[in-house]
């Protein structure tokens, strides 16, 4: 079984300079596990490792689409297991960031074929809206009056796995309580996770969105608005979507940067949930100890000679 290693949490933890180290160490190559990234001229808003920034380290799925493409976990997964293939012939698969769905999708033997996938897309899209929209408690009281079983168990808070269970219920019928479902691995893999106190990560996320808007995310993202960007799926993206309704003159500029902020926030806390639930992450903290990284070396050597 070919060997993966996986570096996953939120933004602002050191995941980049993390990467490049364990790369050179243990001559691997890196897939980008961002959605956002793949879009050209996309560079600020998704924090994008720019080629002068790789250390020589081969970098992959940056760059690949154009903005007015849309960009699925099926395309992720049918590209990165060919990246996969050929880099395991010379050195170590890396992937780095993320969403965790896209990794687990990666790194387990999931059903993401054609209809399939793109129905349970339109489903789980349609219950995340639901929750903008009516709020959290409204979408659990969804799950608990069709699945009640499955409901107490899953906090209101955790947004991902009420709308996983809506969505197992809606494409098949079955009530997600009553759903035994083993996935079976496809790599060997070894999933370092990052992170660090809640207050820091929040502190950390607002400094990195000041430093995107010195960098001038505003301008990029007004050129994504006006390229038609709203529209498409790469509109979507955070640091983007929240700029559109400053750019049509219905919120103050202070009021979307604080939205950002906010999403991303957001976005940090409900991956780190997803995380510690869906996935076997060996947590470490460079930001509080620096030295830790000295562990997480030893750590993947030891697993890479097994």
């Amino acid at each position: 079984m070919k060997k993966v290693l996986a570096i996953i949490g939120p933004t602002a933890v050191g995941k980049t300079a993390l990467s490049l180290e364990l790369a050179k160490k243990f001559h691997g190559e890196i897939i980008s596990g961002d959605s956002m990234q793949v879009y050209r001229s996309l560079d600020i808003g998704t924090a994008k490792i720019m080629p002068a920034e790789r250390e020589n380290i081969p970098h992959y799925l940056i760059d690949i689409r154009n903005i007015d493409e849309r960009y699925s976990v099926a395309d992720f997964v049918k590209e990165s297991r060919q990246l996969i293939d050929q880099i395991s012939e010379r050195g170590l698969p890396m992937i780095v960031g993320g969403t965790g769905f896209y990794l687990k999708a990666l790194l387990y033997d999931m059903n993401l074929g054609g209809d399939h996938f793109e129905q349970s897309e339109r489903v789980r899209n349609k219950w995340h809206e639901y929750a903008l929209f009516h709020g959290q408690q409204a979408l659990w009281n969804q799950l608990n009056a069709i699945d009640p079983a499955a409901a107490q168990k899953i906090p209101v808070a955790n947004e991902r796995r009420v709308v996983r269970a809506l969505e197992v219920y809606e494409r098949t019928g079955t009530l997600f309580s009553q759903q035994q479902i083993t996935l079976k691995p496809r790599y060997d893999a070894f999933v370092v996770g990052l992170n660090t106190d809640r207050g820091k990560v929040y502190e950390r996320i607002n400094q990195r969105v000041d430093q995107m808007l010195s960098m001038g995310l505003v301008d990029e993202a007004r050129r994504l608005y006006e390229a038609g960007g709203d529209q498409w799926q790469s509109g979507k993206g955070i640091g983007y979507r929240e700029l559109f309704p400053f750019f049509k003159g219905q919120i103050s500029k202070n009021t979307a940067v604080e939205k950002i902020k906010q999403d991303t926030r957001h976005y940090a806390k409900r991956q780190l949930t997803w995380f510690r639930h869906q996935l076997p992450v060996h947590w470490y903290d460079i930001i509080a100890d620096f030295s830790v990284k000295n562990d997480i070396g030893i750590a993947v050597s030891e697993w890479l000679e097994k």
